[in-house]
């Protein structure tokens, strides 16, 4: 990814993997820039001496904790109410946050330029847009992902037209190569990848995933593993088992899977979780491992609000 977009060009979204550790190597590759999606990310990266350049893309209306964190801070607006919050809780600079398709935060498109002087009125600096095409960025189809990016991308530099500011922020993994409008791409699961990306054929490989044992199995032909919702992100499908297997049912504690080849109980398998986002933020700690030799181990560290 620093190669395709080096420096500045990629602000890597922490969300992903929510570990200063990771960010740090992501600095060394090049990024000096972060975007954050809670308050307590951007306090975990200032606090690692991350915060040269932090975006808080996100909406917030109590925005004390952020006027005293030390580094530089821009936090996502859309209404009356996030500038105020962000001008009362000492916030000095701002993004327009502008919906573009995705029914989330964000303004209309035709009301970023009223937002924008309201917010300068409050003092703030106003350093340019964001938008956000999630609803394409997980499209199978690569044309029309392409489609519903530019429909998207237009409706933002509409909006940067009367906006003004010299930051137009957008894209996500699945776009990072598409999203050609914006000069700076939020993607952050390109650095952990999981299943539902993995299915677009992204030049990034899949390396995160979750151990568990083979606690049971049948004469049925199915298997039973100690992983299930409480360490598996399952908003974007069932995960795949490394090595083959069908996934069957997934529930608290267990996963229930056909085995690709025969296992027993006390047998290792690793799991491919189909949404890494949720997936790191059960956990603690993740472990570095290269041929099967535990290397490193490092703290989940931003997790929490």
């Amino acid at each position: 990814m620093a190669m395709a977009l080096p420096g500045a060009r990629l602000r890597p979204h922490v969300k992903a993997h929510k570990c200063t550790a990771l960010a740090r190597r992501q600095l060394e590759a090049g990024h000096r820039t972060f975007t954050c999606a809670t308050i307590r990310e951007v306090e975990g990266m200032a606090e690692a001496g991350l915060g040269e350049d932090l975006l808080l893309a996100n909406e917030v209306v109590d925005a004390s904790r952020l006027g005293r964190i030390d580094g530089r801070v821009t936090v996502a607006v859309d209404s009356k109410q996030t500038i105020e919050a962000a001008a009362k809780g000492g916030v000095k600079e701002v993004l327009i946050d502008v919906n573009v398709g995705l029914p989330r935060c964000g303004c209309a498109p035709e009301n970023a330029g009223a937002l924008a002087d309201m917010a300068r009125s409050k003092g703030l600096a106003v350093r340019g847009v964001m938008g956000y095409e999630g609803h394409a960025v997980g499209l199978d189809d690569r044309s029309l992902r392409q489609d519903i990016t530019a429909q998207s991308m237009e409706l933002l530099m509409q909006a940067h037209a009367d906006v003004g500011g010299d930051v137009i922020s957008a894209g996500g993994t699945g776009t990072y190569d598409i999203n050609t409008w914006a000069n700076e791409i939020q993607a952050g699961s390109y650095v952990l990848m999981d299943t539902a990306y993995a299915k677009l054929g992204l030049p990034f490989k899949q390396a995160l995933s979750v151990l568990a044992t083979v606690i049971s199995t049948s004469a049925s032909g199915f298997a039973v593993a100690n992983c299930g919702l409480k360490a598996l992100g399952m908003d974007h499908g069932k995960p795949d088992i490394d090595g083959g297997g069908n996934v069957m049912i997934v529930s608290d504690e267990h996963i229930t899977f056909i085995p690709g080849e025969p296992v027993k109980v006390g047998d290792f398998i690793r799991i491919m979780p189909a949404h890494v986002d949720p997936t790191v933020a059960y956990h603690e700690h993740m472990h570095i491992v290269r041929d099967g030799e535990v290397l490193e181990t490092w703290e989940v560290d931003l997790r929490g609000w």
